[in-house]
């Protein structure tokens, strides 16, 4: 792929993305101009999608632990929040997409790719540190209490006000 193609690609999936956020429907917008010569299927495209999911997920779940590093429940699920509201048309894609698959490929790629990120908030959040079905189950949990909006009680010891330092980090650390 050309840096210009790479450009192009970027600027097409933007506008989808665009699109997705305005329409909130869970449609996947193929009839945005370009995606049709950018993206080879409509999987191309909700790979895409959640592949801008996931990174936006991690760079939240980054900042969330930065402000909360007691907590990893209620960071995880707080990261899984405010990435939902920053990316709704995608969350709602991926949603759809995952309960109905248009074939079976899709069906498969879409469910590995949410137990995939369910093991990963289930060891971001401190409850897993490996790939098992229980893993699975508790990155779910983490999943759904975000959905639900369920509060998450911060300990009383945690300043959420300012982010720790680094020191202050590992000290906590240390000292559990």
């Amino acid at each position: 792929m050309t840096w210009n193609a790479f450009h192009h690609r970027g600027e097409i999936l933007q506008a989808v993305i665009d699109t997705a956020d305005a329409r909130l429907d869970g449609a996947l917008p193929t009839d945005v101009a370009g995606v049709s010569e950018t993206f080879h299927d409509e999987l191309d495209l909700i790979a895409a999608l959640a592949l801008k999911w996931h990174a936006r997920l991690s760079g939240n779940i980054e900042r969330e632990l930065m402000v909360q590093p007691m907590d990893l429940e209620a960071a995880i699920t707080n990261a899984w929040r405010r990435t939902s509201l920053d990316a709704p048309g995608i969350r709602m894609i991926i949603d759809r997409y995952t309960e109905s698959p248009s074939d079976p490929e899709m069906a498969s790629a879409l469910s590995r790719a949410q137990e995939k990120e369910w093991l990963k908030l289930a060891a971001a959040a401190g409850l897993a540190n490996d790939e098992s079905r229980s893993a699975a189950r508790a990155g779910r949990r983490v999943t759904e209490q975000a959905r639900a909006g369920t509060p998450v009680a911060v300990p009383t010891n945690v300043d959420t006000a300012g982010s720790p330092s680094l020191v202050d980090r590992i000290r906590a650390v240390l000292a559990a």
